[in-house]
């Protein structure tokens, strides 16, 4: 993206209610700020669990994604049933349009995943628009940083070493909010045993509890992207939003058996704040269902939904570093 451009802003998921509006305008205007011009869609009402009726969202959704003075579209956030535009998009249209990115996660990785696997078009999943206004901790990057980088790029990202463990910024009451607050030390930890690990592929992957849906389907097939363009293997991520370790094991078992994680060289997990069972904590879930892979896997990393937020980017490729005294992950735009 370059300074000029329009970046579409439409709620393929969920929309937003009117008493978070004066938030959505903070982050309208942060990306204003970086010299881009913000179109915003008619699929916006948050009065419902989807902003509009499926054909209405994967209209305008279309609209925006073939359109070619559109560079980039993000929602204002997840939700509940994007899925239901899967089977509604044109995806020979997409295939032969400008490449468009699309940003988000949660719910959004039921849209930016098939994306990047049916069409070999790189998405970001990254801050959503209404996290758009935080400032990126020293050591990560925001969407916007990636979105204007020229093809081929290098970068690296390395985790702050803290998190916010308990609670969320109202967007109501304090909707200019731009200060993550980052209250508890925490590290990447490797789940599968010890050791350094310093391993390479394509990055794909996205919200455990929505894209288990698309697995056994067209819109979830890590397969047959890794044999076109992938045969270096994948670096696959995966990360749990509010499901108990119970669904999360569940649904990571049926992602294996599916074979989304057949061509992975590692598995990185999202830190979260997802409950455990009496028996069963998250990482336990995550070493159940995949520890038979024999690949690394590295958990509480910066890629879901407990603040702050490091972007992957689906299709670039990556490498991971872990050690005792390291953790990064550079990521390079071809």
């Amino acid at each position: 993206m370059r300074p000029g451009d329009r970046i579409g802003v439409t709620s393929p998921s969920s929309g937003v209610d009117e008493h978070l509006r004066e938030r959505l305008q903070v982050a309208i205007r942060t990306v204003e700020a970086h010299g881009y011009e913000v179109v915003v869609g008619e699929c916006m009402d948050g009065a419902g669990h989807v902003s509009a009726p499926a054909p209405e969202r994967a209209r305008e959704l279309m609209e925006m994604l073939v359109d070619p003075q559109i560079k980039a579209v993000v929602p204002p956030w997840g939700g509940v049933t994007a899925i239901d535009l899967l089977p509604l998009l044109d995806w020979d249209a997409l295939r032969e349009a400008d490449p468009t990115w699309v940003v988000g996660f949660s719910d959004m990785s039921t849209i930016i995943t098939p994306l990047t696997l049916m069409t070999g078009i790189a998405t970001i999943h990254g801050n959503n628009l209404m996290d758009t206004p935080y400032r990126a901790p020293e050591g990560l990057l925001t969407w916007l940083d990636i979105a204007a980088m020229d093809p081929g790029t290098a970068f690296t990202q390395i985790p702050p070493n803290r998190y916010r463990a308990e609670g969320w910024d109202s967007y109501r009451t304090t909707p200019e909010v731009r200060e993550f607050t980052l209250d508890t030390p925490g590290r990447w930890t490797r789940l599968d045993g010890d050791g350094d690990v310093q391993v390479e592929g394509r990055l794909i992957g996205g919200c455990i509890e929505t894209v288990c849906n698309l697995t056994g389907t067209p819109y979830g097939d890590t397969a047959s992207f890794a044999r076109a363009m992938a045969p270096e293997g994948l670096l696959v991520y995966v990360e749990a939003s509010d499901d108990d370790a119970a669904t999360i094991c569940r649904n990571l078992h049926g992602m294996r058996l599916a074979g989304f994680f057949a061509d992975a060289n590692a598995v990185l997990v999202g830190r979260t704040r997802a409950t455990g069972i009496d028996s069963l904590t998250q990482h336990e879930a995550v070493l159940d269902a995949l520890g038979g892979l024999g690949v690394p896997i590295i958990a509480d990393v910066e890629c879901g939904h407990v603040p702050p937020y490091m972007p992957l980017v689906n299709g670039a490729r990556g490498e991971v570093v872990y050690t005792e005294h390291r953790n990064e992950l550079t990521q390079i735009l071809s």
